[in-house]
């Protein structure tokens, strides 16, 4: 077995010099590192990474917390994380909270088990552990998709009142004036901000939310047809629909149908989110974009800065939505 002194040796430099190549823990000059990488790719040498881990204090090993792993939002945001981790060498273990923010602290206890050296989250709730957590262990985390209004933790979020903002102009747009939504839960900060974005922006344009046509449902398929059924039972009478995520907006069309209702000529309809079967649906769904892929780049760079050592740009990045108009709120 090729070890790291035969390295050195063809290489012309010390052990230590090639420790140091491989480590990137010294700067070398780039005529030595040329050297040293020659060496190992002659050799064909492979470091021994869990002697390295454990000589170092240092893994490539980072964790994930998401609320709800199956839930076709998460799982696009899964899939962009483990691409950008995966491009800087980075090693992804994957944990599903299951919505509890129980399930988050003993899902941070064992990360930390594994010599994990960094957790990217998306919080459960306004109930978190995990403030207290990152306080007791120092450990570095940023914060993803859902954080507090007054995050302390690096974050990454969507600027979800201009998502609301969006949603509400849309439906205006194509002459809705009775609008209906389902949310999140209200306990999760994202959910009262884009809620606010769409009353607010109703009301700038003379048009006042009626607050019986407010579901808090939840991000589930299931939310759409409670929402939906009580809407209509209560004989409420709305010519317009946000779901505040696709699988929501999706479940809404379904029972509208169901119900006797067109989309969109009677009842127009937009999502939030932008996931994989929005297009393919019949009728397409008209949503608002998240970018999911920078969201999630920013992220994982920024987990690898802050284990490295190294200082971020700034604390918070709170990206823009943008509308996608397909035929679920093409009326005529």
């Amino acid at each position: 077995m090729v070890s790291l002194k035969d390295v050195a040796k063809i290489a012309g430099v010390s052990p230590s010099t090639v420790s140091r190549v491989i480590n990137r823990t010294v700067f070398v000059s780039e005529e030595t590192r040329i050297k040293v990488e020659k060496a190992i790719a002659e050799v064909n040498y492979r470091p021994n990474l869990l002697a390295q881990s454990l000589r170092l204090k240092v893994t490539k090993n980072i964790g994930l917390l998401v609320p709800a792993i199956d839930h076709p939002a998460f799982s696009l945001l899964i899939d962009n994380i483990e691409a950008s981790a995966s491009k800087r060498g980075l090693n992804l273990l994957i944990f599903n909270t299951h919505n509890d923010y129980k399930r988050e602290a003993e899902a941070i206890d064992m990360l930390l088990g594994q010599n994990i050296n960094g957790i990217i989250f998306c919080r459960v709730s306004d109930e978190s552990y995990i403030d207290n957590l990152s306080r007791a262990y120092s450990i570095p985390m940023v914060v993803i998709d859902r954080a507090y209004d007054n995050e302390k933790i690096p974050n990454v979020t969507l600027d979800n009142y201009q998502a609301g903002a969006l949603a509400a102009q849309h439906l205006l747009d194509v002459g809705c004036r009775r609008i209906a939504t389902i949310t999140g839960n209200f306990k999760i900060n994202l959910s009262r901000d884009r809620y606010a974005g769409l009353v607010e922006t109703l009301a700038k344009n003379g048009v006042q939310f009626d607050e019986r046509l407010l579901w808090k449902g939840g991000f589930t398929y299931e939310a759409g047809i409670d929402g939906v059924n009580h809407f209509i039972e209560e004989g409420l009478e709305f010519d317009g629909l946000w779901g505040q995520n696709d699988m929501v907006a999706i479940a809404a069309i379904s029972t509208l149908v169901k119900r006797g209702l067109r989309v969109p000529e009677d009842v127009a309809v937009i999502g939030m989110d932008d996931v994989r079967f929005s297009e393919v649906y019949n009728p397409s769904l008209s949503t608002i974009y998240q970018p999911f892929a920078e969201m999630s780049d920013i992220a994982v760079d920024y987990i690898d800065k802050l284990t490295s050592g190294e200082t971020i740009a700034q604390n918070k990045v709170r990206l823009q939505p943008s509308l996608v108009v397909r035929n679920s709120t093409l009326k005529g």
